[in-house]
């Protein structure tokens, strides 16, 4: 009967102080998303910062406070801060390996930050997989798709892919190509183009719309029509010019050629 009081006073106090780790966990994670995300506020809220720093500043105070949590709750269970260092320090190159990719991670997250090659909001493609930059943190870059796919992409690889950022300019040119009969008229047909471009407020004059005859294909004769326009109407007015221009090549007799084939038979 002494003996289980004693386990039971030998157990008490480990109880007691996985108990108060527990709450200093909970309150922890509690306090560094509400810390991070006043931090993300603030900084956003200042015109001359750009919104990606803000969203990576939280995301560093958040793990920093997370990190101190750690500390504290070790401490609890009578872990002392100069031992957490002395035993990390003997560990590094364990630590150090286990973790080369989220380190790595990091890495590539501080340099896209200083560097820039992608902003919040914009589109990019990053070494094949497209969508608009939606976060970028300590070790990850999140994209949204078209069709509202989230991807997940880890900095390293961002770092070290190829990034083609469709965002970075506020123009862009629209290259349309259409294919007309080899009896349609090709000065008419670019006309045609042009007039619609011209017409239309959302394409730029400098550099003004451009068409020309590019190709003699097996089946057609090949426009193709360079139009600059504001990044923010590239697709509107990609889309829309190249069903306007159907309509008038139907109203105005310029036939849209497709690919056939003639049979020919010899007579024996």
């Amino acid at each position: 009967m002494d003996q289980a009081v004693d386990m039971a006073g030998q157990a008490w106090p480990m109880i007691m102080s996985a108990g108060k780790a527990l709450i200093v966990l909970v309150l922890g994670w509690i306090l560094a998303r509400a810390i991070a995300g006043m931090v993300r506020r603030r900084i956003n809220k200042t015109p001359q910062i750009d919104p990606t720093l803000g969203n990576f500043a939280a995301s560093v105070v958040k793990w920093v406070i997370l990190a101190m949590v750690l500390v504290a709750v070790l401490g609890i269970f009578g872990i002392e801060a100069t031992s957490i260092v002395a035993i990390l320090g003997a560990a590094s190159l364990a630590i150090g390996l286990a973790l080369q990719g989220t380190l790595s991670d990091l890495a590539a997250g501080v340099m896209l930050v200083v560097f820039r090659p992608y902003k919040l909001g914009q589109y990019v493609d990053i070494g094949g997989t497209a969508g608009t930059v939606l976060d970028l943190n300590l070790f990850t870059t999140e994209l949204v798709t078209p069709d509202n796919v989230q991807i997940i992409v880890p900095n390293g690889q961002a770092w070290g892919s190829v990034i083609t950022n469709f965002s970075a300019h506020d123009t862009r040119r629209v290259d349309l190509v259409f294919g007309i009969d080899y009896g349609d008229n090709a000065d008419e047909a670019m006309k045609i183009i042009l007039d619609i471009a011209k017409a239309d407020s959302r394409v730029h004059t400098d550099p003004e719309p451009w068409a020309r005859v590019t190709n003699l294909g097996d089946s057609s004769v090949d426009l193709t029509a360079r139009l600059w326009c504001n990044a923010a109407d590239y697709w509107d007015v990609k889309f829309e010019t190249t069903k306007t221009v159907k309509e008038a090549f139907d109203s105005k007799g310029v036939s849209i050629p497709y690919p056939h084939s003639v049979e020919i038979q010899k007579q024996g």
